[in-house]
């Protein structure tokens, strides 16, 4: 069946089918990284937390289960063998939370709200995916490697770590904390009555759980040494603008197949619901917040070696080390952002 297409192309077919997914779960569902911290934060609300919860849930029951089935070669993910160091999770993380504040949106979020109709999202993308590379393997590479080294290491992560205290299999593990995390999410009445945002991030886990299995399809199966990855939006879509600019020389990619699906899935999503309209950016302030984000953003997803989605979900999925600090920090720094944008800073002032 591979002999069907060339290897680059079926990765970027896989790519894109899970994109479409995620795009309609934006869209569709609502399923938002920083609208789930803001409603949490300032909305009393954590429906949309908890969607966050049941997407990781998804996803880490079914990738472990996938290994334990040998369907996932562990030794390939580099989540797992070449992470970032954990400071550099935070830091990063930071980053990328306070500049998703600025922006209005990750990197995700802004294909979303692009296949709506969006061009100040274009924008983001752009800055945030040129930001990107610019950090990943541009000028500021050398810095960036010499700051925060990758740790080049045998598969390791807490599955590993916790099987080993208990004398279990580290797939095992991955799926017990899988459900344990579905059951979290799940204990709350009013999310269990929310139907919709229950499927739609069940929908997110599934999508990240194909592009675990359809690029390890590839991987074994043919013989151009494919990584196996999964979904993130950070120097993939950097890939993206220069894969447009260069594709005469340049092979598809996961990456390329992804951005591509989020973007196409959001626009049909943004029809079906009728919010398809062209929107621009009228205030110049405004576009140099975004525009300042959104560089910050990109540079941050690469020092930690994720986004949201490729660190907060596909990371989390294979339970790396960087992972959840890197979604708690996030968390942090978009908190910090937001307080900046709705409340501002006080110094100095006594009660």
């Amino acid at each position: 069946m591979i002999d069907l297409f060339s290897e680059p192309l079926w990765v970027a077919l896989i790519g894109l089918a899970g994109g479409i997914m995620l795009g309609l779960a934006a869209r569709l569902g609502r399923f938002c990284t920083l609208g789930s911290i803001e409603d949490f934060l300032y909305g009393g609300s954590d429906i949309r937390l908890r969607m966050w919860l049941v997407a990781i849930g998804v996803a880490m029951f079914g990738v472990h289960l996938l290994m334990a089935l040998g369907l996932v070669p562990v030794a390939s993910i580099f989540q797992l063998t070449a992470a970032p160091p954990l400071i550099g999770a935070v830091i990063g993380g930071l980053m990328f939370g306070y500049g998703m504040a600025l922006c209005g949106n990750c990197g995700y979020g802004a294909l979303a709200r692009l296949g709506g109709g969006d061009l100040r999202s274009f924008v983001i993308v752009v800055v945030m995916g040129i930001a990107a590379y610019v950090t990943l393997s541009g000028p500021l590479a050398h810095l960036r490697i010499w700051a925060f080294p990758p740790v080049i290491s045998a598969p390791r992560g807490y599955a590993f770590a916790l099987g080993d205290l208990v004398g279990m299999g580290a797939a095992l593990v991955g799926m017990a904390l899988g459900i344990g995390l579905l059951g979290a999410a799940l204990i709350s009445r009013a999310f269990r009555a929310a139907k919709a945002s229950v499927f739609w991030g069940a929908v997110v886990g599934l999508a990240i759980v194909s592009g675990w299995v359809g690029t390890s399809w590839v991987a074994t199966q043919g013989f151009n040494g494919i990584p196996v990855i999964s979904h993130s939006f950070a120097a993939p879509v950097g890939e993206t603008i220069l894969f447009a600019m260069t594709a005469s020389g340049s092979a598809l990619s996961f990456g390329v197949g992804s951005v591509v699906g989020v973007w196409v899935g959001a626009f049909i999503g943004s029809l079906i619901k009728g919010h398809f309209r062209w929107e621009a950016c009228e205030d110049p302030r405004e576009l140099r917040r975004q525009i300042i984000g959104a560089a910050i953003m990109g540079s941050g997803a690469v020092i930690a070696g994720g986004c949201s989605v490729g660190q907060g979900i596909t990371g989390f999925s294979v339970l790396s080390l960087g992972a959840p600090l890197t979604f708690l920090a996030i968390f942090a720094g978009a908190a910090l952002g937001l307080k900046q944008l709705i409340t501002g800073f006080a110094f100095g002032q006594n009660g």
